[in-house]
């Protein structure tokens, strides 16, 4: 069952119209969000930002951020998902053809829950490549990072060119050469024991994952950097790992052709233990919340 504009529909009927200016133009915002024992894990900080990004290209949603909240539980309720992926996307909505937003008058609202399906836990053994692509990061004063913009071509012509290179996932650099994002992640690195990560002003997305691995590294006493760094520093590191909602630390073990190690380093492995122990003490707090 999807949710589309208040209702709960079969996945058979779940249409949108062709004048929806989301399909027309890529113009709405999205969430993705992860469900652990039928808890959203940070639903609150998600939902949140859909609403930041929806102000920032002036949206309107058409509903309260506890309305939000309500909808995505009867959603994976009804869909009897435990262990469950969850999209959410606003769009403008449909409307005349034509650029000007004043064109629709109601957004569409869907929201998406499916079986969450592990990521290989050979990936999380031995760790995945990656590849630093030419297709650069959008200009943040063009498209602001901060807004989860349902255009993704960008990311998606990143995608492409990993895939090419036989890579699981694309690093794109800002226009100044500098290591901003995944196509759908954040990326880290280890140098000297310091775990470091792009800053916010290189234009990447303020990665709710990866606000937490740090905020992790610092109660471990990690040392941590946000900053300005080029390929060679991910070259370089001792150790790489990419994050995202669903698949929480995810270890490289080679960028480019460059082999970054042969085993899951150290840091990498206790902040994924210990960002599974955040969601665990989440859920538990939630519960007992209700």
């Amino acid at each position: 069952m999807i949710y589309l504009n208040g209702k709960l529909v079969p996945k058979s009927k779940a249409k949108v119209s062709v004048f929806d200016h989301g399909f027309l133009y890529g113009d709405g915002v999205y969430e993705t969000l992860r469900a652990y024992n039928g808890i959203v894990f940070k639903i609150d900080e998600h939902i949140k930002r859909l609403f930041r990004s929806a102000s920032m290209i002036g949206l309107k949603i058409p509903k309260t951020h506890d309305d939000i909240k309500r909808a995505i539980y009867k959603t994976i309720k009804t869909n009897r998902r435990k262990e469950a992926y969850i999209r959410i996307s606003i769009s403008r909505g449909p409307g005349p053809i034509g650029l000007n937003p004043e064109l629709c008058l109601k957004p569409t609202l869907v929201i998406i829950s499916s079986r969450f399906k592990d990521y290989p836990e050979k990936y999380y053994k031995k760790g995945l490549k990656i590849a630093i692509v030419d297709v650069r990061k959008n200009f943040k004063n063009a498209l602001n990072p901060k807004i989860k913009s349902l255009n993704f071509l960008n990311n998606i012509l990143a995608k492409i060119e990993a895939k090419k290179r036989g890579a699981y996932e694309a690093i794109m650099l800002n226009y100044k050469g500098n290591v901003a994002e995944g196509t759908i992640t954040n990326v880290f690195f280890v140098k000297n024991n310091i775990l470091c990560t792009p800053a916010l002003d290189v234009g990447i997305l303020d990665g709710i994952t990866r606000r937490i691995i740090l905020d992790i590294a610092k109660e471990l006493k990690i040392k941590t950097k946000e900053g300005l760094f080029t390929r060679g520093h991910l070259y370089n590191a001792q150790e790489v790992f990419i994050s995202n909602t669903t698949m929480e630390v995810m270890p490289v073990t080679k960028v480019d052709n460059i082999k970054i190690s042969s085993r899951i380093g150290k840091i990498t492995k206790m902040l994924g233990l210990e960002y599974k122990k955040k969601i665990s003490d989440y859920i538990t707090h939630v519960k007992r919340l209700h």
